[in-house]
């Protein structure tokens, strides 16, 4: 992995850094930055900056538009930051910073199930993105939601989709609706795959602590720490809060984990196809704490742990995100959409 130094970056100037060893993520191969999307990244957001270096106080080269996808030829550890995230990303024309940019490892395509239980099963989108159709009578097919690489979503059925191929049948729970989206596109998720883990441990020995001042995440076990991470917490709130809209900082006091649900859709709960709404469907591996809402959960639409970003939840990489849903009381029942109990003491500081 590369480091970088901001006095580096004043000696060199303008030139590239094309001769320093690095790690290396791949090799361009398409143009506009289209690579083998094995070795690629997506813009999560609606723009971002392309730098010489790796260094925001350099001149911005170009833009990068939301759902771009960009081919990733070295890692660099830039010591000019930011401190709580310095890694970049240099692809063919300057340096990206890591932060909106969700990492991609695209498995080979899905072959479809024959049949899906009758309780459903979940799925996870295994591509960088993928367009969801609502389908009405008279063979009328109409674009909805884009999904995401790493979201997650309750299958329900399967049907012949427009191209003729197997689709499956989408279940939202939160607008109460169903959509279908192309079935090679997503990872059937079997119970194994999520079913509770350490529940041998009594659970009044189990705590999660949230630091909002380091954005750190320690779970533990009778006082021993057994899990560690860094999170992203909820952005301060405006001064002058409007009368019955929610707080977005995420609320300092003791609570208890009240529902756990494995796809939640979050956001305002518009049927849409604008990739710009504020619509969140499949955020993975939920567990609501607070009567508000708040709650721990995966995040596909950010990378940038560390510094506060949310409207008030924990943010979590997927990863660190599904072992704390395994991890922690109440213990999930595969066949609900969710479970609603009473569990593990969340205390933030």
């Amino acid at each position: 992995m590369l480091s970088f130094s901001r006095r580096d970056a004043l000696k060199l100037g303008g030139m590239a850094l094309v001769s320093l060893a690095a790690r290396p993520l791949g090799e361009l191969a398409l143009p506009q930055e289209q690579a083998n999307p094995a070795h690629s990244g997506r813009v999560c957001v609606e723009t971002i900056n392309v730098y010489p270096l790796p260094d925001f106080s350099t001149p911005k080269v170009s833009k990068r538009h939301r759902d771009q996808l960009l081919s990733l030829l070295e890692e660099v550890i830039s010591d000019a930051g930011p401190a709580h995230n310095p890694r970049w990303y240099r692809i063919n024309s300057g340096y990206v910073h890591s932060g909106f940019i969700q990492l991609l490892h695209v498995h080979p395509t899905n072959t479809p199930l024959t049949s899906i239980p009758p309780d459903g099963i979940l799925g996870e989108v295994t591509v960088p993105y993928t367009q969801t159709l609502r389908r009405f009578r008279h063979g009328v097919w109409e674009k909805l939601y884009r999904l995401y690489y790493e979201s997650i979503h309750w299958i329900t059925g399967i049907v012949e989709g427009p191209d003729g191929r197997p689709w499956y049948r989408l279940k939202d729970h939160y607008i109460g609706i169903n959509y279908y989206v192309d079935a090679a596109h997503l990872r059937p998720i079997y119970p194994s795959e999520y079913a509770p883990i350490a529940t041998h441990i009594p659970p009044e020995e189990k705590q999660i602590h949230v630091s909002l001042a380091d954005q750190w995440l320690t779970a533990y076990e009778a006082g021993r720490a057994v899990f560690e991470c860094r999170v992203s917490t909820g952005r301060p709130s405006p001064k002058n809060l409007p009368e019955g809209m929610i707080p977005t900082d995420t609320p300092p006091g003791s609570f208890f984990i009240q529902t756990k649900m494995p796809s939640r859709h979050m956001g305002h709960g518009r049927l849409t196809s604008n990739i710009l709404a504020y619509e969140l469907p499949g955020v993975p591996w939920t567990m609501v704490f607070t009567e508000v809402g708040v709650a721990f959960h995966g995040t596909y639409w950010h990378n940038n742990y560390g510094i506060p970003l949310s409207a008030g939840c924990v943010n979590m990489c997927n990863p660190d995100a599904l072992w704390l849903f395994r991890w922690a009381n109440p213990h999930y029942e595969t066949s609900n959409y969710y479970k609603r109990e009473s569990g593990t003491l969340v205390v933030v500081t």
